[in-house]
Order: C-alpha cells, then structure tokens, then sequence
C-alpha cells in the first residue's frame, strides 16, 4: 500500500472515531494492507501507474447527479491523450457511465438505469449514512453520494475497482465518499451503523445466501433500510433454482430464487416489510462489450439461437430489485 492511500484512509478513521464505525477502525489498516497487497495482486504496481499518470487539471464544473456521473471542462490535448491513457490502463471498466472533461468511459454496464429503476424505492437518502456491498467502481456510490447521502462507503475486494474510484474521484474530490478493497464478511459483526445498505449483484455469488442477508442485517442501524438486488428466475414461494454447472458462463452462481422464494429468504433472515421493487429480464444494451471493457459480455452468454436461455440452456438473466427494513 502506497504511502498516499494510507494516509487517505488514516483521515477515513479519524473521522469515524466517536461514531458507530469506531470499531472498524483498528481493522482498517490490516485490511488494506492485504486489500493492496502487490504479491497478492500482481498488476497492482501497472494499475498504480496508471493511476499516476493522470494530469492535474481543474474541472469547470461536477455533476454526480447526472447518468454519466463525472466532471466537466477545458484540458488540453496533451492533458487529453495522457487522461485517456491512464483511463485505459484501469481497463476493465465495468460499471458506469463516467465522463470526465470530453472523455466518455462508455463501461459494461448501463448502471445509471439500474439506478433509474431503484431510485423510487429506496427513499430519501439525505443525510443518511450508506455501505454499498460490491459497488465496484462506486458508480452507485456516487449516485447515492449526488441524492443526499452524508456518507458513502463502498466496499468491493478488487483494488483495481477500487482505483478506478480514485480515478475518478482524483477529479470530483468530493469529501465523505470512499470505496474500500474489504468484503462484506470483514466488517465487525454487529456494526449496525448504516441507515441504508444496498447488496446489489452480490447474493447469487454466494454459497450460503441467508448468511448474507444476515450480515446484511447486522450491518443496519434498527429500522434501516436494505435495497437488495439479484438475478432470480421464475415461480412461487418455493422456487429456488441452483445452476448444476455454469450460469451464463459464470463458474461462481449458487442460487436463483425466485423473487417470492427471496422475499421468504428476508423474512426468514430478520427483515420486516420484504416488497419486490422491479423484475425485468437483462438486455444486452444495459450490459454489452464495449471499448472499455472489451471482453465478452452477455451477448456471448446466452444461446445464439435462442436469447431466452443462457450458453447452458437454462433461463436468461432476470434481476429483482427488493427492499425490506432491519427489525426496530
């Protein structure tokens, strides 16, 4: 971990003394230093130095509120090619959209209307604590951030999405807004600190579901709020699909309730009020390949015939939103 990131972080627990995040701090710095471990994390020394090629330009303005979250101004050529280079030596870029200056980092995925979806449900976020598990890059992070939130923490294992965060916020310096190479797991058990926890793509990537929406939970002040976000599949209250091999190509999907078996899952859990938000089928304009993630992407997941069905044959990508309140 380099000596900037740590003193980053070190003003991070300094503001969290006295408050309800006081005992994450003693394991913050133990947690970063594996977070950033370059003999863990071959490439981190390359993303680093991407990193540090950014040039120091001023924005004119900065709008975190908009569906390209990012910043706008005037940069020089130079300044431009040097932005775009550093930019590209984050790649992949996954989740987004980002603008910075007349540069479009045009990501995997169309975050901004996952948002557009969740932003009714989720209620008012002004002045509100929020912990976003798996943000990624923090693109919602900083959606949340532009609706009012007082504090946004990201937590994401990757340190790549974590520099990209920086990337970014290397040009909004906006204050109260961090993302953290820590998984949900990490954090003190019984913590509840944060008014409003959002889980989203994360569940179905776990072995033990409940275990997650427990720690969810205990995550939660009493009565806060969970936005919870996941692929389901079709049926009733007792329909729980568990891929026998690959998942639209993913070696790492365990279970795909449907979206009443999942409301069942959060009562069961602890939650109060379980409500399902939104159900829709993922399309492959919301998630695609683009120049800056230029991998395979959900169009090479599903069955070329047949775009219902995944590679494997089974049940093309469905997402549900629910939300649901820790008990008071």
């Amino acid at each position: 971990m380099d000596a900037k990131t740590l003193e980053e972080f070190q003003d991070l627990g300094e503001r969290w003394r006295g408050t309800s995040l006081a005992p994450w701090i003693e394991r913050l710095t133990e947690q970063l230093s594996a977070g950033f471990s370059s003999q863990r994390y071959g490439d981190l020394p390359r993303w680093l130095a991407a990193l540090n090629m950014l040039p120091d330009v001023s924005p004119a303005s900065i709008d975190l509120d908009a569906s390209r979250v990012g910043c706008s101004g005037s940069m020089g050529a130079t300044d431009r090619q040097q932005l775009i280079a550093g930019l590209r030596g984050l790649h992949p870029w996954r989740k987004g959209p980002f603008q910075l200056f007349d540069v479009h980092i045009d990501t995997e995925w169309r975050s901004d209307w996952k948002w557009n979806r969740l932003r009714d449900a989720m209620g008012d976020l002004s002045a509100k604590r929020v912990l976003d598990v798996g943000c990624g890059s923090g693109y919602h992070c900083w959606r949340m951030r532009g609706a009012g939130a007082a504090e946004v923490i990201g937590i994401d294992p990757s340190p790549l999405f974590n520099l990209q965060f920086r990337a970014i916020q290397y040009y909004l310096k906006q204050p109260n807004i961090n993302v953290l190479p820590v998984a949900l797991e990490q954090l003190p058990p019984q913590l509840k600190a944060f008014d409003t926890v959002f889980s989203m793509g994360v569940l179905y990537h776990r072995r033990s579901p409940l275990d997650h929406l427990i720690e969810l939970r205990d995550a939660l002040v009493p009565g806060g709020q969970l936005v919870l976000e996941t692929l389901v599949v079709e049926g009733d209250r007792d329909t729980v699909f568990v891929p026998p091999g690959r998942y639209a190509r993913m070696g790492n999907v365990w279970f795909l309730p449907s979206s009443l078996a999942l409301s069942c899952w959060l009562t069961k859990a602890g939650f109060e009020n379980a409500r399902i938000v939104d159900e829709n089928i993922t399309s492959t304009r919301e998630q695609r390949a683009t120049e800056w993630m230029t991998f395979h992407s959900l169009s090479h997941f599903l069955d070329g015939d047949d775009p219902s069905k995944t590679a494997e044959g089974h049940p093309a990508p469905r997402r549900a939103i629910l939300t649901a309140e820790a008990p008071g």
